[in-house]
């Protein structure tokens, strides 16, 4: 096998992988919708009641019903604020959802002006997160009033959790009880419903949570995933968008949690008793996602009373606030295939931020170690391609000398390769030993929260955003000047020139273009993968450098 030709297979491999993710979102797997939907999602109509018998035991009832549509009040209810140490949030009594929720830690945009990071981008109140329903599909219930037993609610670092107790009673004689638990230092928030039928009547009923989300940001990057993820049987489960326009989706099982995530942020919802049987349906209509978690369905007797409990995560993706609020929810920063190697880079860029204080630098410092730790390897496969391309000649001459016999051809190579102890694999195999450790660190520049406007030096304000250089006015379709992709296509191209070249002059050029079809490539990635590419391409080249200056190829 012609190293060239290898080597310019796994290349070309790289650039189809990179350019599908650059110019697609990345494919997922929707749920087929079920021919018949569960009781509990289907369940809105009404049955007949049941006649009253004097004396009859209220334990066993002839009938049972659903609550009606119409007996939902439409109140416009007063804001609770609710400030912690991390977030700033706003209950509304109308329906009971989250109105805002700003992040204290995380600005909207890179800005010494911009305000904190808000995850709620819906104003209805019965499409705010964490509005709840019994019986009733939300997108079918009018929204009730709930009356609170607090003005406002402040959470301090060091002070104890507290609660916000919100009540409504129905037509019905059903009674809405929400206690929503707040925690210092913490982005979790505990939610319990109880549902107490006052009424002389048998309810049955499914109990319904919704959330509702539109995207984070109005520039998220195309190639990162942005849209509903459920947790289920044990399997991170994430939906396009546009698949689930056409076709509804919907997941039954064990269902651990339910979440709307964009590259550095979530919403999401945990039920009760994490991981039991519940259904999630997601619709979407343009952007706008709707996501409905619910329970098996229930009967409540008279006088009886029946507590959901949940807890629900509104903040960053960040691995280590994940893991700490336990719950899988770890699960949703998804890297994929790497993602058993992409978990160790991340936490080593972390430990060496501890030191250096600037993410550019722990990128660079990350480079060097993992150029270290290649390094005979990546220096044994370039030798090899030097001693390569110090017997081209001879093998040239042995094609020519054995076109018609490919069987000889074969036995002289290989005659060729023992004389002068060279492995036509030895180019290759180092390479595909590095293509994981790159691709899982892509992976982690391209997802990892906290580069999100973090600062490296001179133009470079922001690790997530492409690096742009102002020059006063506007580059069409740049904005600025791109300095750090066109060092990084600079070196890329003084590489090649270093590398030995391959014996076929097509091949050659192409290989030639490659800083060019680079350099365009990443003109729109974060700048910290960049920094990354540009920083290991350097060090190819002090190594290249290294293999080239003695010539001891023997030919």
């Amino acid at each position: 096998m012609d190293t060239y030709r290898a080597f310019l297979a796994i290349i070309l491999s790289f650039l189809i992988l990179l350019g599908y993710q650059y110019f697609f979102v990345p494919q997922q797997e929707v749920a087929e919708t079920q021919e018949q939907q569960p009781a509990a999602v289907a369940e809105t109509a009404q049955p007949e009641i049941a006649a009253e018998t004097p004396g009859a035991e209220a334990a066993a009832p002839s009938a049972v019903q659903t609550p009606g549509v119409a007996e939902l009040q439409v109140v416009a209810g007063k804001d609770v604020p609710v400030e912690t140490d991390l977030y700033s949030a706003v209950v509304t009594e109308s329906g009971g959802g989250i109105k805002n929720f700003r992040l204290k830690k995380y600005r909207e945009e890179n800005t010494a002006d911009s305000g904190p990071k808000e995850l709620v981008k819906t104003e209805a109140a019965g499409e705010l997160p964490l509005y709840f329903t019994w019986g009733v599909d939300p997108t079918l219930a009018k929204v009730a009033r709930f009356a609170t037993d607090q003005e406002s609610v402040t959470v301090t670092g060091d002070g104890p959790e507290k609660s916000l107790t919100m009540k409504t009673e129905l037509e019905s004689g059903l009674i809405l009880t929400r206690t929503m638990t707040f925690k210092p230092g913490s982005y979790l928030i505990r939610l319990a419903v109880d549902v107490h039928n006052t009424s002389e009547n048998a309810f049955k009923g499914s109990p319904y949570l919704g959330l509702t989300n539109r995207p984070f940001s109005d520039n998220a990057q195309r190639f990162l995933f942005s849209g509903p993820a459920v947790l289920v049987d044990g399997e991170l489960r994430e939906f396009k968008t546009d698949d689930i326009q056409k076709e509804q989706g919907i997941v039954m099982g064990q269902i651990a949690w339910a979440a709307y995530e964009g590259n550095y942020f979530m919403n999401g919802i945990i039920p009760e008793n994490g991981g039991g049987k519940a259904t999630v349906r997601m619709t979407a209509v343009d952007d706008k996602v709707s996501t409905l978690l619910s329970g098996d369905q229930d009967v409540l007797m008279p006088q009886s009373h029946k507590v959901y409990d949940y807890t629900v995560y509104l903040g960053p993706k960040k691995v280590s606030i994940l893991r700490e609020a336990g719950l899988d929810l770890e699960r949703v920063v998804n890297f994929g295939w790497f993602d058993k190697m992409a978990r160790p880079l991340l936490w080593l860029m972390n430990f060496l931020y501890e030191y250096c204080r600037n993410y550019g630098v722990a990128i660079i410092l990350v480079t060097v170690l993992i150029k270290a730790i290649l390094w005979p390897i990546s220096h044994r496969g370039m030798k090899s391609m030097k001693n390569m391309q110090a017997i081209q000649p001879k093998m040239a001459k042995l094609r020519e000398k054995y076109k018609d016999d490919p069987t000889r051809l074969n036995q002289e190579m290989m005659t060729l390769y023992k004389t002068y102890k060279v492995n036509p694999l030895g180019g290759c195999l180092p390479m595909l030993l590095q293509i994981p450790v790159f691709f899982a660190l892509y992976k982690v520049l391209l997802q990892a929260i906290e580069l999100r406007h973090a600062p490296f030096m001179l133009w470079i304000t922001d690790l997530s955003a492409p690096d742009r250089l102002w020059i006063g006015f506007d580059i069409p379709l740049l904005g600025g000047i791109p300095v750090l992709t066109i060092l990084m296509g600079g070196s890329m191209f003084l590489q090649q020139k270093l590398t030995p070249s391959p014996a076929d002059p097509t091949q050659a050029k192409i290989m030639m273009f490659l800083p060019l079809i680079f350099t365009f490539m990443f003109l729109n990635f974060a700048s910290g993968l960049v920094l990354y590419w540009f920083v290991n391409n350097l060090l190819s080249i002090g190594q290249q450098y290294m293999v080239n200056r003695p010539v001891k190829a023997t030919a």
